[in-house]
Parts: structure tokens; sequence; C-alpha cells
């Protein structure tokens, strides 16, 4: 999806502070961390949301789980928070499907 800002992340036309990139997906820092370790996990193909997971799709899913089980292993990081927020209303503020990682001192969500 050419307007999708995670997208441009992902085709290198927007920077970021890479994490870990494979076939499927891609991760990076998030730019306003809401922790002391936060990084967003988001599948290379365009997935709107949560909602937009299906039988074709659910793999990058699991994948993307694994993903972040070896990344926090390899950061010494044992507790953790996952989120994705689903819709405008729930804070979904980038329409890609995308698994917020936060860990430290304060783990609560939303934020503030």
């Amino acid at each position: 999806m050419s307007d999708c800002l995670f997208c441009k992340i992902i085709a290198g036309d927007i920077p970021s502070n890479k994490v870990y990139e494979d076939d499927l997906c891609y991760a990076f820092n998030d730019i306003a961390p809401q922790a002391p370790v936060h990084f967003l996990v988001i599948p290379k193909a365009h997935i709107a949301s949560v909602a937009g997971v299906n039988e074709e799709n659910s793999a990058v899913v699991a994948h993307i789980f694994e993903v972040i089980a070896k990344l926090t292993k390899e950061k010494g990081i044992e507790s953790y928070r996952v989120v994705s927020n689903i819709g405008e209303q729930a804070g979904q503020s980038v329409p890609h499907l995308h698994f917020h990682v936060l860990a430290g001192r304060d783990m609560t969500w939303p934020p503030g």
C-alpha cells in the first residue's frame, strides 16, 4: 500500500532504527518509546489490523510471535508486554498490523 507509513518504512523510503528483519516481518524501535524497551514488529505484507488476519495470512502472525520471543530472549528480557490496537478508537494510529513490545519500568498500556 503506497500511502502506508509502515509500508514506506519497510521499503526504506522512511528511515527507522531496525531491530530485526526477515522475509516476512520487520522490527524497529518506536520513535516515541513508552517504556525503556519499546519496539514494533510488523508484517511486510500489508494487513490493516488484527481484524484483517485470516486463513491466508495468519501464518505471518505466528511467525511474528516467534520473532518476538527470539528478540526478547536475545535482549535478556523475561517480562514484557505485547500490544496491538485495532481501530482508531482503540488507539491504532497506523492502519498496518503492528505489535508493540514493551519492557522495563513502565509497561502500562495505554501509556500516560
